[in-house]
């Protein structure tokens, strides 16, 4: 069991979404689906969440591509999976996805 940490400092220039709290999920193995040919890309729509105004969206995939996140709204975003090169078609694999606010 880890120690609990009782502050934390957001640096000069920086600001928080929610002034009392800090925000942080995780949704690990996130199931993506295989892309539809040689560069296309794959998105992955997240609906139904509770979320600030403002907030940050990291994406680790399992496999080899660029990830952009995009329509974010306090209901949810969109990620979007593109492969590095127009001559690879993306496998069906799984993304991290950790939201901070």
């Amino acid at each position: 069991m880890g120690q609990p940490v009782h502050t934390v400092e957001s640096p000069t220039g920086f600001q928080l979404a929610l002034q009392d709290r800090i925000i942080i999920g995780n949704l690990p193995n996130v199931a993506t689906a295989a892309g539809g040919g040689a560069g296309a890309t794959v998105t992955k729509t997240f609906s139904g969440l509770r979320l600030p105004a403002n907030y940050s969206v990291m994406v680790e995939a399992s496999q080899a591509c660029f990830a952009s996140v995009s329509a974010k709204t306090s209901a949810g975003f969109t990620v979007t999976l593109t492969p590095t090169l127009s001559s690879v078609t993306l496998a069906a694999g799984t993304i991290d996805v950790t939201v901070v606010a």
